[in-house]
C-alpha cells in the first residue's frame, strides 16, 4: 500500500526508515520530511494544519495508510479528519490526544481513577499560583498546561525560580500553552519511558527507553526536547514493567474508553521510579523523540503490522519482538539550543560517520541545498548505534559523532551514563 507519514523530525526519519523496510509498504511519502527522509521516501510540501490539503493528497495518490508522527497535528484533530474522510490513520483522536495536549486533563484523569502521579494543583491566574508556591515551598515543578515542544516544564529548586517560571508562562513565553499552569510536587527517583500500543480496548507493552532532558553533561542546564536516549532502560526490569502496565497504562486505557475517548495508537508514559514504585510524570500521545530512534533500531517485527493492528482492534493478536542488543542515540544540536539558533550552517562527514553497520544517522532538523546538508533547526542530527551493551553502543555512537564536521553543532558526551555505570558495577 502507499503510506503517508506526517512530520519532519528525527522521530519521523526513524519511522520512515522502519516503514520503508516493511513488506506492506509499496511507496512512502513524507510531509514535509527532511533531507534524510528524502533518501527513503518522496517528500511532499504539505502543511499538517491544512487538513483538506492532506486529505486531497491522500485521494490523489491512493494512500492506504497515514501515520501521524508529531503531537501538534494529533491534538489539532488531524487523525479525526482523515478517519472521517475514509483513510486508515495511526494516531489518537483529538479527544484522546488531550492526554498530551493538556497536562491538567491528564492529572485530573489520574486523580479520578487512582493512577499514581505527583500531587498537583491547576491555576488560571498568576496570583493564585504564586500563593500556592509560597505555601508549598521548593523544590517544585511548574508546567505550562499545553504543548510547548518539550520546553514548558521548569524544575524549580527555589521559590524564586518557581515565581519567575510562573510569571514567564502567564506572560506568554509558551504562547497558548501557558493559558493555564500546573504545579506539581517534585518526584524523586529514576526517570524512564514505557511505551504501549493500544487499539482502544486492548493494550500491549512496546518497550522501554531512558532519555536525557537537560541540555548539559551531568544533567545540568535547561530542559530540552531530549539530548539523547538508550533502550532498554535497565531500571524497567520485567517486574517494574508489569507494575507500570497494571497500575498506570492499563487503567488509563480503560478510563479513556469508559469516558468515551478510546485511545488508539502509541501511548508514551514518562515515569519516575520512586521508592513507592512507578509514578506517572506525563503522557505523550506519540512516539518519543529521541526514544523512537532507539526503539526502531531494536525492533525486530514489522512496524506497519503493529500500527495497523492498533487501528483494526487486533493489537492483542500481534507480537512485539526485540533485538538482543542495546541501542543508544546522541542528539547533535545547533549552538544556542534550547534557545534561539542560527540556521544554515553546513554539515559534512555524515557518509563516513555512518559507515559502520551498526550505526544509523537520523536527520532531525536538516535541509539539502544543492546536495549540501545544512542545519535547519534546534535539534539537527541523531547519531544512533547498536551494541552488545549500552556501553558498547555508546562507544560506537560517539566514534561516529567525532567523524562529523559541524563546528556550529554540539552534543552531550554522557548519554547513557546511568546504564554504563550499572554495567561497570561488580556483579
Amino acid at each position: 500500500m502507499n503510506i503517508l507519514l506526517i512530520g519532519s523530525g528525527g522521530r519521523e526519519h526513524a519511522l520512515a526508515w522502519a516503514i520503508s523496510a516493511s513488506s506492506l509498504c509499496t511507496k512512502l511519502y513524507c510531509a514535509p520530511g527532511n533531507a534524510g527522509m528524502a533518501e527513503v521516501s518522496d517528500c511532499v510540501a504539505l502543511l499538517a494544519e491544512d487538513h483538506q490539503a492532506v486529505i486531497g493528497f491522500c485521494q490523489d495518490n491512493d494512500i492506504g495508510f497515514v501515520v501521524v508522527g508529531p503531537e501538534a497535528p494529533l491534538v489539532d484533530g488531524l487523525a479525526d479528519s482523515l478517519t472521517d474522510a475514509g483513510f486508515k490513520t495511526f494516531g489518537p483522536s483529538r479527544l484522546a490526544a488531550q492526554l498530551e495536549g493538556s497536562k491538567g486533563f491528564t492529572k485530573d484523569l489520574c486523580q479520578r481513577h487512582n493512577i499514581p502521579t505527583a500531587a498537583y494543583c491547576r491555576f488560571s491566574n498568576e496570583a493564585d499560583a504564586m500563593a500556592y508556591v509560597q505555601v508549598q515551598g521548593a523544590p517544585i515543578v511548574v508546567k505550562a498546561d499545553g504543548l510547548a515542544a518539550g520546553k514548558g516544564v521548569i524544575m524549580a529548586e527555589t521559590v524564586e525560580e518557581a515565581g519567575t517560571a510562573i510569571t514567564e508562562i502567564f506572560s506568554g513565553k509558551f504562547g497558548d500553552a501557558g493559558i493555564e499552569v500546573v504545579i506539581e510536587e517534585m518526584l524523586v527517583g529514576e526517570e524512564a519511558s514505557l511505551f504501549a500500543f493500544s487499539d482502544g480496548t486492548h493494550v500491549t507493552a512496546f518497550g522501554t527507553a531512558q532519555d536525557h532532558k537537560r541540555v548539559g553533561d551531568g544533567d545540568t542546564g535547561l530542559n530540552t526536547g531530549g539530548m539523547g536516549a538508550y533502550s532498554p532502560a535497565p531500571v524497567m526490569d520485567e517486574a517494574m514493567c508489569e507494575r507500570a502496565m497494571a497500575e498506570i497504562i492499563e487503567p488509563t486505557i480503560k478510563a479513556m474508553a469508559d469516558e468515551g475517548m478510546p485511545y488508539r495508537g502509541v501511548l508514551y508514559a514518562g515515569l519516575m521510579i520512586t521508592d513507592k514504585g512507578p509514578e506517572l510524570i506525563e503522557y505523550n500521545c506519540r512516539f518519543g523523540d529521541p526514544e523512537c530512534q532507539v526503539l526502531m533500531m531494536r525492533l525486530k517485527d514489522d512496524i506497519v503490522t503493529l500500527m495497523l493492528a492498533a487501528c483494526d482492534g487486533t493489537i492483542d493478536k500481534v507480537s512485539v519482538r526485540w533485538r538482543d542488543e542495546a541501542a543508544l542515540c546522541v542528539v547533535m544540536a545547533a549552538a544556542g539550543y534550547p534557545g534561539s539558533v542560527e540556521k544554515g550552517s553546513q554539515i559534512s562527514g555524515l557518509e563516513v560517520a555512518a559507515e559502520p553497520g551498526d550505526v544509523e544517522i537520523f536527520h532531525a532538523g536538516t535541509k539539502a541545498v544543492e546536495k549540501v546538508i545544512q542545519a535547519n533547526g534546534g535539534r539537527v542530527l541523531n547519531i544512533c548505534a547498536l551494541g552488545d551493551t549500552v556501553g558498547a553502543a555508546q562507544r560506537l555512537a560517539y566514534e561516529a559523532v567525532s567523524k562529523i564536521d559541524w563546528p556550529e553543532g554540539f552534543c552531550r558526551w554522557d548519554i547513557g551514563w546511568r546504564a554504563v555505570e550499572r554495567e561497570n558495577q561488580p556483579s
